[in-house]
């Protein structure tokens, strides 16, 4: 199932057509000749060359490929293309014997998650900013009809691209699209992952929203975000960035998070994970060259961040909409 055939199942032919013109009119803006773009189609085109069978999420890497099935020039041909889309964020991958050490330890989140979700079986599912599509692998394993990834960013996109092409996964798309565009689709989606999203967003109760007009009734909403410590209902502002990253808005504590998921309208919201962030998880590899986490703390302190803020810990919730 993809995107096109979720759009045929939308009873307002309206809201319908209207992704449909959107999907084509971004799909022709990231397939132009830029520059910029040249890099990763070139990367897609070489890596669809390599199509397999043996695909493998269950594990921590999720493996597509296995290493005997090219030869050694193959290989190195194949690192030559995989590398193109560095830095890597989401891991780890082995690619016809490749291994791919992104920054994020991402088989730690998704083990967190695990015990928490629901039968993914048959489901529409949406993941919000999927990146590289590291978790859209490990929800196929799970047999959704449609785990859809909306990804804004060029590389993410062509690097999920450049995967499935490999993978041959007909269960798992992609949309150039971002977290704006879920109020598109009405009662279209089971399930919704909201995975780094919420302190990226000027206002992420009406990006609640837009998820709980996008669930179908008894859907589920799976957010993980970034924290603060306290007790309190309130959130840190930052003047200008957070653990230097300059898009963070809003970092609540766990209660101001839980609120904003009642205002939207969420019910049964459990909370059930939180951890500190950590070097030992987010770090610096050689498929990830640049600052990462350790780097984003008070050198003097870590439990500030660089601007003196306090350093971040992750929280897992599960919300539901009515039924």
């Amino acid at each position: 199932m993809t995107l096109l055939d979720l759009c045929s199942d939308i009873p307002d032919l309206k809201r319908a057509n209207a992704i449909i013109a959107l999907h084509n009119e971004r799909q022709t803006w990231v397939s132009q000749a830029k520059k910029g773009f040249r890099r990763y189609q070139k990367a897609l085109a070489g890596l669809s060359l390599y199509q397999t069978r043996h695909v493998d999420a269950s594990g921590d890497a999720v493996v597509i490929g296995a290493a005997d099935e090219v030869s050694e020039a193959e290989r190195q041909e194949i690192e030559f293309h995989l590398r193109q889309f560095m830095p890597w964020r989401k891991g780890p991958f082995s690619i016809f014997g490749v291994d791919i050490d992104a920054e994020w330890q991402s088989q730690r989140k998704w083990n967190r998650l695990a015990p928490m979700l629901p039968d993914l079986r048959g489901k529409i599912i949406a993941d919000i900013g999927c990146n590289n599509g590291y978790y859209l692998f490990k929800m196929s394993e799970s047999q959704p009809k449609l785990a859809l990834g909306f990804e804004p960013v060029v590389q993410h996109y062509y690097s999920f691209k450049a995967l499935n092409a490999m993978a041959g996964r007909d269960n798992l798309d992609i949309a150039f699209f971002g977290v704006e565009h879920l109020s598109l689709f009405p009662t279209c989606f089971d399930i919704i992952f909201m995975m780094g999203i919420l302190y990226h967003r000027s206002s992420p109760v009406d990006c609640l929203r837009d998820a709980m007009t996008a669930l179908r009734p008894g859907g589920i909403l799976i957010v993980e975000s970034q924290i603060i410590p306290g007790d309190q209902p309130v959130a840190l502002f930052p003047e200008a960035t957070y653990a230097k990253a300059p898009g963070t808005w809003f970092v609540p504590t766990a209660s101001c998070l839980e609120n904003w998921l009642l205002r939207a309208g969420f019910e049964d919201i459990i909370q059930f994970c939180r951890h500190p962030m950590s070097s030992t998880e987010q770090r610096r590899t050689n498929w990830m060259t640049f600052e990462s986490y350790e780097d984003f703390l008070d050198p003097a302190d870590p439990n500030l961040t660089h601007e003196g803020y306090p350093a971040p810990w992750r929280l897992y919730v599960r919300a539901h909409k009515k039924a």
